[in-house]
């Protein structure tokens, strides 16, 4: 199996679809959760008065809040639905992303969550412009945030409507584009209204809803093997007809170079996390350092939780549904989680495990428009076209202006990307993420000598370079699984490029800085050193 396509849960859409469950109860339970956030939206916006209310929902929200609200933004439907199906299939190498999501929060907790809420304001480009030059960088910056937000967008909402195929029997591709009109539309409506304070009860709501239903089928699975593993993983065994579901090397290990995509894989995996825009935003939400600091230690043991949770269902569905079912099924390796929600508690426990699902998809989409809007009115309209010059109120209606923009591009993107090989979109998000922005931020908050110059080299660098590596990679061109069929024009061999794009990141970012003539202001970076470490000057919470 192409190892991108275990990403996320963004299927291909079968020709024909099984009905599993009734699409009327799934429909009924999903319409019951977008009432009710709907409701909670509404109430949260009543405080949405300032720029700070709208983007970092007044800065008014504790660590324990904060840390499980990042945990509803990056439990994305790729650790649900993708993991879960990823162990079911191949085993102890589907349980390798659980550990690569997870451990790259170490990354986000030791280097960046506390230095970048002292640091910086609204988003990723605060902090580099904190003692660079403000033009180059923010633009740098807010071309980056898109391309990370953008990958990421279609890939959900494309993932929205195949889901449909399975979870409410809708197989003809108007009926999906259908969806997918819904769940854009719903998304606009909770940023437009709600702001971050909206966005963030959502992902809260969301997160308490998806580790309570992984928990639930966590404990329903064990009981049927009387709580007792080893008789789980051997039923796994059987099921699958061989032992090599225990070991590593089934998905990778194969060939020199599929091991060399799995190391790839892994460092976008850990890197990509400690720049992934939506997730950085989420540390302005809180009012001192101290409490981003718990806020990532709480999404630490909320999302480690999760993906234990994920290695018994992974488990469970390769022994009670079984590899061929799984694969033979509309969604293949993603349709694992439902088939196992019905299998062990009818078409009950599978209405509400969809509507998760879908509650997933929503939440996270939610948090990557209001970060594309924000990082387009707060660095490129407020701080470049406007030059400094905008007062919040006006930033506040561009940004809500490029909620719409986002929201109508999301839809049709993801309309079009409909039996698109879309896994591969995450992938890159993750790459680039990894690529543009973890080197400019890691060299802008530890190295003094980090110039303009430097950023914008390694920022256009590490995009540039991991999109092209991508455009020529076998995920493009050349294999059954690739976007475009019938033609190959893939020289690079890897599926994943961070193995090429993230060196080449920090590299060009230490060449540009030492080659650059012009030296920053030191005195600034002095300054930045100071607030990063002891958070003097940092933005305060708003005080209603």
């Amino acid at each position: 199996m192409n190892s991108l396509s275990l990403m996320t849960a963004l299927p291909m859409v079968a020709a024909e679809s099984t009905k599993v469950g009734n699409p009327w109860v799934n429909i009924g339970i999903f319409g019951l959760f977008v009432g009710v956030t709907l409701i909670v939206v509404l109430k949260a916006s009543a405080n949405n008065k300032t720029a700070a209310d709208y983007y970092a929902g007044g800065r008014s929200f504790t660590g324990t809040q904060n840390g499980t609200a990042i945990a509803g933004d990056y439990l994305s439907a790729a650790s649900f639905l993708g993991i879960v199906g990823a162990i079911a299939v191949n085993g102890y190498d589907g349980f390798l992303y659980s550990i690569g999501f997870l451990v790259a929060w170490l990354v986000a907790l030791l280097l960046v969550a506390e230095l970048l809420r002292n640091t910086g304001k609204f988003t990723m480009a605060d902090v580099l412009s904190f003692r660079l030059r403000q033009r180059p960088v923010r633009i740098a910056a807010a071309v980056s945030t898109l391309a990370v937000c953008v990958f990421y967008l279609l890939a959900q909402m494309a993932g929205a409507g195949a889901l449909v195929s399975l979870l409410l029997g809708i197989d003809d591709r108007l009926g999906q584009s259908m969806v997918i009109v819904v769940v854009g539309a719903l998304m606009i409506v909770y940023v437009l209204i709600g702001g971050m304070k909206g966005t963030t009860w959502v992902q809260i709501i969301k997160a308490c809803l998806l580790i309570a239903g992984a928990f639930i089928m966590t404990i329903l699975v064990l009981a049927i093997y009387g709580f007792n593993f080893s008789a789980l993983l051997g039923a796994a065994v059987e099921s699958a007809g061989t032992p090599d579901i225990l070991n590593p090397g089934l998905a990778y290990g194969k060939t020199n170079a599929s091991k060399l995509d799995f190391i790839s894989l892994a460092l976008a995996l850990v890197l990509g996390t400690a720049g992934l825009p939506h997730v950085l935003m989420r540390f302005y939400t809180v009012p001192t350092a101290k409490e981003a600091r718990k806020s990532v230690v709480w999404a630490i043991w909320l999302i480690g939780g999760f993906y234990l949770f994920t290695l018994v269902l992974g488990y469970g569905a390769g022994a009670l549904i079984g590899k061929e079912k799984i694969m033979a099924a509309p969604g293949g390796v993603n349709s694992a989680a439902p088939l196992l929600a019905y299998e062990l508690g009818g078409a009950l426990l599978l209405g509400i495990i969809s509507a998760v699902a879908f509650a997933t998809i929503l939440a996270v989409v939610a948090g990557l428009t209001i970060t594309a809007a924000a990082s387009f009115a707060h660095d490129v309209y407020a701080s470049v076209i406007a030059k400094g010059k905008s007062t919040p109120e006006k930033e506040m209606k561009v940004a809500r202006r490029t909620v719409i923009v986002i929201g109508v591009f999301a839809i049709l993107g993801g309309i079009g990307a409909q039996g698109q090989n879309v896994a591969f979109l995450v992938a890159l998000a993750f790459a680039v993420a990894a690529s543009a922005n973890l080197p400019t931020i890691l060299y802008s908050l530890f190295w003094k000598k980090f110039t303009t110059q430097g950023a914008v080299w390694s920022m256009v660098g590490g995009l540039g370079s991991a999109v092209v590596l991508i455009i020529f990679s076998p995920v493009m061109s050349g294999l059954p699984t690739s976007m475009i069929q019938g033609v190959d024009f893939s020289f690079f061999p890897l599926a994943n490029p961070g193995i090429v794009s993230i060196p080449l990141a920090f590299i060009l970012g230490w060449l540009g800085s030492v080659l650059d003539k012009n030296s920053e202001d030191r005195d600034k970076a002095a300054e930045m050193e100071v607030r990063s470490l002891t958070g003097v000057g940092a933005e305060k919470a708003v005080d209603h």
